[in-house]
């Protein structure tokens, strides 16, 4: 089977009318090799509009779900379809498409069940503010010490999985600021992860949704959701 035919690139977009063309044409011009959905959650800008009239391939929520919401919805497409890896990359144009070959490419290989694309490997292109920066290691040391596991880029949202993950994370993915919580699911469950190094860009356009107070709240809730996580994968086993 060529796997390169059953890989899904899942494309969440809330309020990205200034970014989701530029994001699907990249896709669709240079990497006709891979289907994409895109997971309009409920924007209030033009990013339904935009991809009607283009007729991108894409899922329409009727109300905002959150980053994790859009995601589970395209694993669930991924599952329906019968894909065998899908990809998430982000509607703002950080995430360079041009990567995923190399971030597909331990899966492949049969070496991981999660491939993350970091930006701190090579420590090139666009690193997030310091502030960021200094939450992102305290949550990759917060994973390490629950799991054992290091992983540096722990909030990438550049990140492949093989089918076993596709189906799990289909009826299992956190709703809110999920990356770093989804880790956890993912070690809970047996995988196996890998980071592999990308380069990434600063959004196209438009602006982050996370400003200062939702950056505290996010620290505040991921801290307690990974530890509530690990706990409950304690007492489980």
């Amino acid at each position: 089977m060529d796997m390169q035919n059953k890989v899904l690139l899942i494309i969440p977009a809330y309020n990205e009318q200034d970014n989701i063309e530029k994001v699907a044409d990249q896709l669709i011009r240079d990497f006709p090799q891979y289907d994409y959905v895109i997971i309009n959650d409920g924007s209030r800008d033009k990013t339904e509009e935009i991809c009607e009239k283009r007729k991108y391939n894409f899922v329409n929520l009727p109300i905002n779900l959150g980053i994790g919401g859009a995601v589970q919805t395209g694993y669930q497409y991924a599952k329906k379809y019968g894909y065998e890896i899908a990809v998430q990359i982000d509607g703002d144009g950080q995430h360079d498409i041009g990567y995923v070959a190399e971030v597909i490419k331990p899966i492949l290989e049969g070496k991981a069940d999660i491939s993350v694309g970091s930006r701190f490997l090579r420590k090139e292109g666009f690193q997030s503010s310091a502030a960021r920066r200094t939450g992102i290691r305290i949550l990759s040391s917060l994973i390490r010490i629950c799991t054992g596991v290091k992983i540096f880029d722990v909030t990438s949202g550049f990140r492949a999985v093989n089918k076993k993950f596709i189906d799990i994370y289909a009826e299992d993915y956190p709703a809110d600021y999920p990356e770093p919580e989804a880790l956890i699911t993912a070690v809970m469950y047996g995988g196996r992860v890998q980071e592999v190094p990308v380069i990434m860009r600063e959004r196209y356009g438009g602006e982050s949704s996370i400003d200062f107070k939702k950056s505290v709240y996010y620290m505040i809730k991921v801290t307690l959701a990974i530890l509530i996580k690990r706990i409950s994968y304690g007492v489980r086993r």
